[in-house]
């Protein structure tokens, strides 16, 4: 009897047809919700997911068939490894897919920091010119932290070797990369600081106002420049909005929040993120640093090829 995938998010064919070539057959259905995937879940051996697939044990008990799983990128905080693993299902995500794509937006929206290329943008759509307030600064000399050193983090530090300045590194995990130092000499000393950490029990909400209390005294109160691509949740939105309005953070680049889904807002968020989207010292993107045409390509080749031989890879 033919095997049954469910895709519950969009993706390159090639992924579809590349399974429907070694004996899959396909339900290709992007615009499922959760509780619709939860209830017809039942008879499929694999699953293609995104973010909107909370795959906790309760929604993994309907999968009784189910035989391997497929994140659509890197993070596996939306899944239950350890239920996965009890029923034999297979993990399988590419974090290597997306990863030149984050670092090439993340560093895109560094430059527009530095060069202040929003308000220039603005000023010239409003025919009100004013070069000096237009005036930025350069990455050259600077010094820049990268914090997580995966794929992301790795990608994002082969793109600034052109640029002349000092890239510092800390990653708990990881040892015998360059650059390295600790994490408190990098909170100290560097200008700029991109995060590239996962969504875990110690990163979550682990910058919160407390946090930047401590690196204040730390910095002795010299600024830096945020830049999150990663995980929003590792900041709470009052205690970045309070760094942002405090000074402590001067600039920041984000592509990621603590709270995605505006419909779910509480009254204080949406007030907390009107103040965020009113500060003329940031840049904001969608959570879409890692969605290009060539990403979601790469995405579609690395999950087939992991899916089709079996291996694990979480």
């Amino acid at each position: 009897m033919q095997k049954k995938v469910l895709i519950t998010d969009a993706v390159d064919p090639l992924l579809i047809s590349g399974l429907e070539v070694a004996g899959y057959a396909c339900d290709y259905r992007p615009k499922a919700s959760l509780a619709e995937v939860r209830q017809i879940l039942a008879p499929y051996a694999g699953l293609v997911i995104n973010s909107k697939i909370i795959a906790d044990a309760a929604f993994l008990a309907a999968g009784p068939n189910l035989e391997f799983i497929a994140r659509l990128g890197s993070g596996l905080e939306i899944i239950d490894l350890e239920e996965a693993e009890k029923r034999g299902i297979l993990v399988h995500r590419a974090p290597d897919g997306n990863c030149d794509a984050v670092a090439e937006h993340i560093l895109g929206m560094l430059l527009m920091l530095a060069h202040r290329l929003r308000l220039g943008d603005w000023q010239v759509r409003n025919m009100a010119w004013d070069r000096e307030a237009a005036r930025g600064w350069e990455l050259k000399g600077k010094k820049l932290g990268i914090l997580g050193f995966g794929y992301t983090g790795r990608a994002l530090w082969r793109r600034l070797a052109g640029f002349e300045l000092e890239c510092m590194v800390y990653d708990k995990y990881q040892r015998a990369y360059p650059g390295e130092v600790d994490l408190e000499e990098l909170l100290a000393e560097v200008d700029i600081l991109s995060l590239h950490l996962p969504a875990t029990a110690e990163t979550l909400g682990w910058m919160d106002g407390a946090f930047w209390q401590r690196l204040a005294k730390l910095r002795a109160g010299r600024p830096l420049v945020l830049l999150n691509s990663s995980r929003g949740k590792i900041i709470p939105i009052g205690a970045l909005v309070g760094a942002l309005e405090s000074g402590i953070i001067s600039a920041a680049a984000l592509d990621v929040f603590e709270q995605e889904k505006t419909a779910l807002y509480t009254a204080e968020e949406r007030v907390l993120y009107g103040r965020l989207v009113e500060m003329p010292q940031v840049v904001l993107s969608p959570h879409v640093a890692g969605w290009t045409k060539e990403s979601k390509e790469r995405l579609a080749k690395l999950l087939l090829e992991r899916i089709l031989s079996k291996a694990a890879r979480v």
